[in-house]
């Protein structure tokens, strides 16, 4: 194929120069300009430049942000993100704009208030107005507010409820925006500041906006600060959050899921066995079954996510009896192993063979043994050495013949009357059943 050689007058297009990007921006009142970024300029003189363009002074003041539903600001960090075609737009500065907000939340105009602290919840999403704001004192602001907002505002809540949900709403929506950014500690917040969120949790639960961003502090104070988990812990039970779980909100029964799962985490080992007895009593799985796994809608991801997190801290409570080899020398766990030989046969024994000769009774209790399938018949507590599964099968054992004792003594009988070749020793199979779902549900693996 022959090469075609271009007229030397002839214009070729060119790709443009990979520093330039071609974009539209607005300006309140007037018509967007289209203009190119030189991205190796600095983002000041960018700025002059469009200031300039609409004879605006002051260029200093002013900033470049996202004309989408984002609205962050252009930094020389990000600016490499821009888009050929994007849409920009020019705007107050991040820091006159946190100053105005500061400002204008301490209004006392309710209306302009309840106004200003919706721009703020929506800017403090971007951690380039979010430094600025914090810069200025802001969270300490937005916390006295929260402290004091209740008494303040009592008159008010009478008069203008849907006025004070939506002030509370927008207030700890900005707080817990500015606080995801990472740049303050949560150690600094007061014992009056968490008492007021964690009563929200029961005072606003009808309110799905100030429920949702209360659960949402309380799970981050617990993960993030252990003196915060102390003092949260001593403010909201468990009691409080079950209720929670049982509306139809997906989000909250995520959420209250996430603080249950926070609080299990940063519970002291001696605690957590108390905390999942608590769990339990308040018939915690069989809510979640009803309620959120079986409820007609789908499972979110991070639904998924929470539920997964709270079975790997269930399950891992099971790791010390896993790995606590039994001691043949402790009686209280001999007496374990008696007692299933006592349930499975004390119905047919002989009324009075408590009567009989040693000798006779260890002849009668090896048998016993080797019906209900341990591999020791002599010592069966030797079975119980080998960790995984260590206690925790002998755990199950008792807990299946205690709660279904018919199917226990049917189990055992049967084995005992089949054939070696068709036996399934209800002992090995459930040191090897426990040992294989450890495997299964990686007991002891965070």
């Amino acid at each position: 194929c022959p090469v075609v050689l271009a007229p030397k007058n002839s214009s070729i297009a060119m790709p443009p120069p990979a520093d330039i990007v071609k974009v539209a921006i607005e300006w309140p009142g007037a018509f967007p300009k289209l203009m190119e970024i030189d991205q190796k300029k600095p983002l000041s003189s960018i700025i002059k430049e469009v200031c300039d363009g609409w004879s605006l002074a002051n260029h200093d003041q002013f900033a470049l942000q996202h004309a989408d539903s984002s609205n962050f600001y252009i930094t020389e960090k990000n600016r490499n993100e821009i888009k050929n075609g994007a849409i920009l737009r020019l705007t107050t500065s991040p820091a006159q704009n946190a100053q105005q907000l500061h400002e204008r939340i301490q209004s006392s105009s309710m209306d302009a208030k309840l106004e200003a602290l919706k721009d703020l919840a929506n800017y403090s999403r971007d951690v380039t107005f979010a430094q600025e704001f914090i810069n200025l004192d802001g969270i300490s602001l937005l916390t006295q507010m929260v402290e004091s907002g209740t008494e303040r505002y009592q008159k008010l809540q009478k008069i203008m409820k849907p006025c004070f949900g939506d002030m509370l709403s927008f207030t700890l929506t900005a707080f817990v925006e500015l606080m995801d950014h990472g740049i303050v500690s949560w150690d600094t917040f007061s014992v009056a500041f968490i008492k007021k969120i964690a009563s929200y949790v029961n005072k606003f639960a009808s309110d799905i906006s100030i429920l949702q961003r209360s659960l949402a502090i309380l799970e981050s104070m617990v993960l993030n600060s252990h003196d915060l988990y102390q003092k949260v812990a001593q403010e909201i039970t468990i009691g409080q959050l079950i209720p929670h779980l049982q509306g139809t909100d997906q989000e909250i029964q995520t959420y209250t899921i996430a603080v249950i799962n926070a609080l299990f985490l940063k519970a002291p080992d001696d605690k957590r066995q108390e905390m999942a007895n608590i769990l339990a009593q308040k018939q915690l799985r069989s809510i979640i079954l009803t309620h959120v796994i079986r409820a007609q809608r789908a499972i979110n991801n991070e639904m998924a996510h929470q539920l997964y997190v709270l079975q790997v801290l269930t399950f891992n409570l099971l790791e010390d009896r896993m790995m606590t080899k039994m001691d043949p020398q402790d009686q209280a766990q001999r007496d374990i192993i008696f007692e299933l030989r006592r349930i499975a046969f004390d119905a047919e024994s002989e009324p009075n063979n408590s009567s009989g000769s040693i000798e006779k009774r260890k002849s009668m209790y090896t048998r016993d043994y080797k019906k209900l399938g341990f591999i020791n018949h002599v010592n069966p507590a030797m079975d119980f050495t080998q960790t995984p599964p260590g206690m925790l099968a002998l755990d199950n054992m008792l807990y299946f013949a205690k709660h279904h004792q018919d199917a226990y003594i049917r189990i055992v009988l049967e084995n005992s009357s089949r054939e070696d070749k068709h036996e399934c020793p209800f002992g090995r199979s459930s040191i090897e059943l426990t040992k294989m779902l450890c495997e299964i549900l990686k007991v002891g693996e965070l």
